[in-house]
């Protein structure tokens, strides 16, 4: 835990602990309690269990990392209410206030005593049951997706045929760790924009640093959600967002141009925790050195197995005489998906062949078995494009299905600077870790100074889709940092395709 997070850690716990003593002094007083206890940290909240004869369990409950926090709220709402504080504003001052509230309390002659017997025996109007059951409801699922699990709904067929669109998904938040949100002033069950008014979701007014309790590494192979890196700044119109990052239309039409052009507005700057989610494989952590060879993925020299339900594009010839169509290859046990702008069964591009079907490897095999087919060969993009593929370059040839070498950044370590890994980390060195970083005349310089060298702050990762030819993925836009990591898709709850697909519900993400 660095520096700034236990910092930060410290400052909520004096704001929940010892602003309150200012009014507690006088209110234990009040209840017979001697004055001094109310500046003992957490001891104060175990005396106000006690005055309010509330179950002195919620004490421990105040010990789990943040959940702890609304605990501690709670329990001085309990207390407030042997003070004859019941009305609903009176509550949410107690809340929004941090507790301060009690400081206005204790100077009010006419705020008495009246015991937890009187406030046991206190009814509370219909109307305020049911208030008080939605905002528990609220705060209780908010907690849940913002500490435990999200609910996630897939949109695309990049994960195809692992995840198929219209899957709907647990996304475990504990697996890597609960992300402390970058912006906790936030409509609750919405991630960057209102529904109706399209506005955005949230404040900025209050933005806590990078946060994670109990951080666990993604493990290569994974199935990771996590925040669009280049989508932190997009086009907030239909047809854009992350589907056209802007930093593509940047590339192509230069900065100037998107600027001033109307059909590019508006353009809208997201904190981290509010881009884009997307789901994708993580197939080389921090640290490894990542190679594409004909589509085949290479970690350190070693060749990397494809997903058990990884889909790839194969161009198949048939043996004369021989067809095939959607239904034949569905009885064979090859299931073909279609959205309404892509088919995994399709008219082959290449004339020496007939078919184009994205398949798994077992798919691959059951068709070469059929003794149907003539040829059956994966179909390889290697025309390399400087504007498509990052790190955007003349220097890298690269594409889409021969890739690197690339060195994945890791926490602590050190790359020495040169002209030709510049583009590949100034990104993550001057955006995600937050330097003044360029070269110039040859020479680097960083936050003001020369450098020769630069040691990483956060460990990165090498995200790439299943369907590996409809993917946009680290080929396009490069290294997910740390603190974009999201959760570790979990379970298919429920899946739908003009009714439900009953043999999804309930698997567990491979």
């Amino acid at each position: 835990m660095t520096v700034d997070q236990i910092l930060i850690i410290f400052l909520i716990a004096l704001l929940l602990f010892i602003l309150p003593a200012i009014g507690l002094q006088k209110l234990f007083q009040k209840a017979g309690e001697p004055g001094w206890k109310a500046w003992v940290p957490l001891y104060n909240t175990w005396i106000m269990m006690k005055i309010a004869k509330r179950p002195m369990h919620w004490f421990f409950w105040q010990f789990i990392p943040v959940v702890g926090w609304f605990i501690t709220l709670a329990i001085f709402i309990e207390f407030v209410k042997v003070y004859g504080k019941f009305k609903f504003y009176q509550h949410a001052a107690t809340v929004f206030s941090a507790g301060l509230y009690f400081s206005w309390m204790a100077y009010k002659d006419d705020v008495k005593f009246i015991g937890p017997e009187a406030a046991a025996r206190h009814k509370k109007a219909a109307w305020r049951e049911w208030v008080d059951a939605a905002v528990f409801a609220v705060v209780a699922a908010t907690l849940i997706r913002t500490f435990i699990f999200e609910a996630y709904t897939i949109p695309s067929g990049s994960m195809e045929k692992t995840l198929l669109v219209r899957d709907f998904l647990f996304v475990s938040k504990l697996s890597y760790g609960p992300r402390i949100p970058n912006t906790p002033l936030s409509v609750p069950f919405v991630h960057n924009y209102l529904p109706i008014t399209n506005t955005k979701s949230y404040s900025e007014l209050i933005k806590l640093p990078y946060m994670r309790w109990f951080a666990s590494p993604v493990k290569r192979g994974d199935a990771v959600v996590f925040n669009f890196p280049a989508g932190d700044t997009v086009i907030h119109k239909e047809g854009f967002e992350s589907l056209t990052p802007y930093y593509s239309l940047v590339r192509a039409y230069g900065r100037d141009n998107v600027l001033k052009e109307e059909q590019f507005k508006p353009i809208v700057v997201h904190p981290v925790d509010k881009t884009d989610n997307y789901i994708k494989r993580c197939v080389a952590i921090a640290g490894d050195t990542l190679k594409i060879v004909d589509g085949v993925i290479f970690i350190d020299g070693k060749e990397q197995p494809f997903p058990p339900y990884s889909g790839r594009p194969y161009l198949v010839k048939m043996k004369p005489g021989r067809m095939l169509d959607k239904e034949s290859l569905e009885d064979m046990g090859i299931a073909i998906y279609e959205t309404e702008n892509s088919s995994d069964f399709s008219l082959s591009p290449d004339p020496n062949f007939q078919y184009k079907i994205n398949m798994t490897q077992t798919e691959k095999a059951t068709l070469e078995k059929s003794g149907f087919v003539d040829q059956v060969m994966p179909e390889l993009i290697n025309t390399p494009s400087a504007l498509d593929y990052f790190p955007y370059d003349t220097i890298h040839k690269w594409s889409l299905d021969t890739y690197g070498d690339i060195w994945i950044p890791k926490k602590g370590a050190t790359v020495q600077l040169t002209a030709d890994n510049f583009s590949i980390y100034e990104r993550a060195i001057r955006v995600y870790e937050h330097n003044d970083f360029y070269m110039q005349n040859g020479k680097f310089f960083l936050n003001g100074k020369e450098a020769t060298a630069y040691t990483f702050k956060m460990d990165y990762y090498w995200m790439m889709g299943d369907n590996r030819h409809g993917s946009q993925d680290s080929r396009y836009w490069g290294f997910v940092p740390e603190d974009r990591i999201v959760g570790k898709a979990w379970m298919i709850w429920f899946s739908w395709e003009g009714g439900p697909r009953w043999k999804r519900l309930f698997n567990i993400v491979k």
